[in-house]
């Protein structure tokens, strides 16, 4: 695992498809250290024991599924978190505790944004850290491709995604990590006005 902030933590590389990269990201916070996405590197297990264990895991999809779930609920005695239209497919590999349907606030920091479009239950979320950075976990909602932003939906339908990405354009400045990625970039710190001209040229490609 490597510190990218003071209470940020990513897991090692994983390639879930040939040339996709991806990432667990662990959020240490007094209330509980949440996971965002998957992770299924068991010798990561270890070190986020030293951190303090897991009591959270949110998912922002459906394609972050899989047998890892079960392991890390069992290790950890963690919740395991979700948007209720993925609960079908996510429960094929562990019951899930929680069920996200809107936007709202959570431990006071922590921004729960349904984006459907990728999926019809993807999330994302907006964690306001202590130390004063602003992370947006977009999932596979948004994405960089060798370093241009990329979007396209998979199950979901294209107006949804253009809404969402519509509504993410908005956020301001923020730390941008995707759950996958093409190529060695995984997140990216933006400024407000040069990630609206991001999104909208990702918008553009989706007319």
């Amino acid at each position: 695992m490597k510190q990218i902030y003071p209470d940020l933590w990513q897991t090692s590389v994983e390639h879930p498809f040939v040339g996709v990269s991806s990432h667990a990201y662990l959020l240490i916070q007094s209330t509980g250290n949440i996971l965002f996405y998957n992770a299924s590197l068991r010798e990561e297990y270890t070190r986020i024991k030293d951190l303090g264990g897991i009591a959270f895991q949110y998912l922002s999809h459906r394609d972050e599924v899989s047998p890892a779930l079960s392991e890390i609920k069992e290790v950890f005695g963690s919740k395991l978190c979700c948007h209720r239209l993925e609960e079908q497919a996510v429960e094929k590999e562990a019951s899930v505790d929680y069920l996200f349907e809107k936007r709202e606030i959570l431990f006071g920091s922590i921004e729960v944004i349904p984006t459907p479009g990728h999926t019809d239950g993807s999330m994302c979320f907006l964690v306001n850290s202590a130390f004063g950075k602003r992370y947006l976990f977009t999932g596979d909602t948004i994405y960089m491709n060798n370093g241009i932003w990329e979007s396209q939906y998979a199950r979901g339908s294209t107006s949804d995604l253009k809404n969402s990405l519509e509504l993410l354009r908005d956020i301001g400045s923020a730390v941008i990590i995707s759950s996958a990625s093409i190529g060695a970039d995984s997140f990216k710190e933006v400024s407000a006005e040069s990630w609206r001209s991001d999104v909208n040229n990702v918008l553009r490609t989706l007319y």
